[in-house]
């Protein structure tokens, strides 16, 4: 009797993969929010002053307050307390910072509002507007890492020794499926280029999709409740598993550990802080619409929401996931080189971003079920945790340092757009001066494309030491994942 009643969810194909999709969709949310202004870039600069290196500080900002020590935080809560009420206080915190960044954007705030004079009074150079929503956005990025770790320990739970890689290949599936939507949808959803466009409206459609991602994690606590009642020796929570403190130097001193995070960073932030800035350099570089150049942008999740699942069964089956990290890695580096030093025209920027689409189908299915084969159970989140703070450590600086090389090597270009906009130009009029080849109201993006490259290439050589240090160590990152935990 005790063992059938140990069958009736986590044993069942139908709750494993219920549960997956409603944490997914929470993941959807967050994935859409985090890239919704994307491609307002141009519309941020236009309405809002916003010149390359604020939009820098602003795309970097959702990872500062994790960077100062709230993700390590985050992983020490989950192991403390457990998947339901980290993953609640995530989608809390999701929608607080969500608002905050909604109100530093509206009229009542920018007509002077409440906090706007004291917003004002300090670091002139960046706008009011930028350093409310930059603290609303920094908000959201704890809340979108501690759900993101918490999901990662969820899966673990749900699918260790079954179809873990593919489940986690599905789940990313699901939330770039969010930042799909987001590029190909959130400029129309602004109005961009029409009479009354305004990014408030992409963010208030964000905070819709917050608010029902917020309720799909409450149905799925519930099921995590059941299960813990029916499996009292399940793998995630138990006091057999408690996490010390001192086991954060156990995890830091793994070499094995290190490479993956050192890999993880780099790659990340040659994928993430691209997006940030894909539409506003396609914009420049082929002078079409941010409309157009957001739906070519929105190729990349788009392939990865079809290969990630594919790519996790693979691996499922046939491993070989420290090679698949080392390809991903080359892929991105070619990709980046030919953005930064080909002659760019529609067709060959699609081929590029789905170049960088596989590569971000391979590295990200194969990274995240290895770290169950090289850490311990029982700090498992904490050690997902320090991996997505060393990922925020450069999706924070990358963000930042791009923008400002954006306007370091194209001197002037900001204040001719603003005085081009004065003056009474069009956002079609300033695009036909692109196209003309008007390069006073031009970025040149070559050097920040060479920046996301450079990082390739040390992810390259780094998967290869991850590749040794599997040999020498016998992790099993080159075997099937369904031979673990059996």
């Amino acid at each position: 009797m005790t063992e059938k009643l140990k069958q009736t969810l986590r044993e069942s194909k139908t709750a494993r993969w219920t549960a997956l999709g409603l944490i997914s969709f929470t993941m959807l949310a967050a994935y859409f929010f985090v890239d919704m202004m994307a491609p307002l870039q141009s519309l941020l600069e236009k309405k809002y002053t916003w010149q390359p290196d604020t939009y820098g500080f602003f795309s970097g900002s959702e990872y500062m307050l994790n960077v100062l020590g709230f993700l390590i935080i985050s992983g020490i809560i989950l192991d403390k307390t457990g998947i339901r009420f980290t993953g609640m206080t995530a989608a809390t915190t999701m929608l607080v910072g969500g608002l905050i960044k909604y109100y530093g954007l509206t009229p009542y705030f920018t007509e002077g509002g409440f906090g706007f004079e004291f917003f004002n009074s300090f670091w002139t150079s960046m706008p009011a507007t930028a350093k409310v929503a930059s603290i609303g956005y920094a908000i959201f990025g704890i809340g979108v890492e501690m759900a993101g770790i918490t999901v990662s320990k969820t899966i673990v739970k749900w699918f260790r020794g079954k179809e873990l890689a593919l489940a986690m290949g599905m789940e990313m599936a699901t939330a770039r499926l969010g930042a799909s939507v987001a590029f190909f949808f959130s400029s129309a959803i602004a109005g961009a280029g029409k009479p009354g466009e305004d990014p408030i409206k992409s963010i208030w459609f964000g905070l819709g999709l917050l608010a029902i991602g917020f309720l799909t994690f409450l149905v799925y606590v519930f099921m995590d409740l059941k299960v813990d009642k029916q499996d009292k020796t399940n793998i995630t929570e138990g006091p057999a598993e408690e996490f010390r403190l001192s086991d954060l130097g156990k995890i830091l001193t793994n070499r094995g550990f290190l490479l993956i995070s050192l890999l993880c960073v780099l790659f990340y932030s040659g994928v993430f802080p691209f997006l940030k800035y894909a539409v506003n350099m396609m914009e420049n570089s082929l002078g079409i619409s941010n409309l157009a150049a957001g739906r070519i942008s929105g190729l990349l999740p788009v392939g990865t929401i079809i290969l990630t699942p594919i790519v996790g069964n693979f691996l499922d089956r046939r491993g070989k996931g420290a090679t698949l990290m080392i390809y991903g890695a080359a892929l991105m580096t070619i990709a980046h080189l030919t953005f930064a030093l080909a002659p760019l025209n529609m067709a060959l920027a699609i081929i590029s971003i789905v170049i960088l689409g596989i590569s971000f189908s391979l590295v990200p299915a194969s990274m995240w079920p290895s770290v169950p084969k090289i850490v311990e159970d029982r700090y498992l989140g904490s050690a997902y945790a320090l991996v997505f703070w060393i990922q925020n450590i450069g999706l924070m600086f990358i963000p930042w340092l791009v923008g400002v090389v954006l306007k370091a090597v194209n001197p002037g270009v900001a204040e001719n757009i603003q005085q081009a906009i004065q003056n009474g130009y069009t956002t079609e009029a300033i695009r036909e001066a692109v196209r003309q080849g008007d390069t006073s109201l031009t970025y040149n993006y070559t050097i920040p494309m060479l920046i996301f490259a450079a990082l390739g290439m040390v992810a390259v050589l780094l998967g290869y030491l991850l590749k040794k240090e599997d040999k020498r160590k016998q992790y099993g990152l080159e075997l099937p994942n369904r031979t673990v935990g059996l």
